[in-house]
């Protein structure tokens, strides 16, 4: 079926795929598989290696090397540096945090550290102490974190 006012069906086509930018956000909610779950009361002391989706709310004191995405909530803190292929952090973060495509640094994130990724967004009120860099030269996208609201 065709709209009316666009008769190769385009607005229709147009219409029923969702934004890029929709897509794009919020990468590990769309994700399948277990997640690896660090637990609100629980404190790792060493380095983190591995595979798939990490999700971090309590407190991790060393390195992470994550091929997949990391997912560090608002009452996680992260003593170390951070390689990860993708990352939302709600959380503190002491050290360098280097990811190789979508970061997404949410209004409750605290970063002391250099920060580097592919493409950054940042919420309004997120705190970053140090220097950040895109890597694919894109400028850096602010956004209103519209779950605060929700709450």
């Amino acid at each position: 079926m065709t709209d009316s006012n666009d008769a190769d069906g385009t607005a229709e086509a147009r219409a029923a795929t969702p934004r890029t930018a929709d897509i794009a956000r919020r990468f590990i909610e769309r994700n399948t598989g277990s997640p690896t779950v660090l637990g609100a009361e629980t404190v790792f002391d060493g380095d983190i290696r591995g595979r798939g989706t990490f999700v971090v709310y309590g407190e991790v004191r060393g390195d992470g090397d994550i091929h997949g995405s990391l997912n560090l909530a608002a009452s996680a803190t992260w003593l170390g540096n951070i390689h990860a292929h993708q990352a939302v952090i709600a959380g503190h973060v002491t050290g360098s945090l280097i990811v190789e495509g979508k970061l997404e640094i949410g209004y409750t994130a605290v970063i002391h550290g250099k920060v580097s990724a592919r493409i950054i967004a940042i919420a309004k009120g997120a705190i970053v102490d140090g220097e950040i860099e895109t890597t694919s030269g894109t400028p850096i996208q602010e956004f209103e974190e519209k779950r605060a609201a929700a709450k």
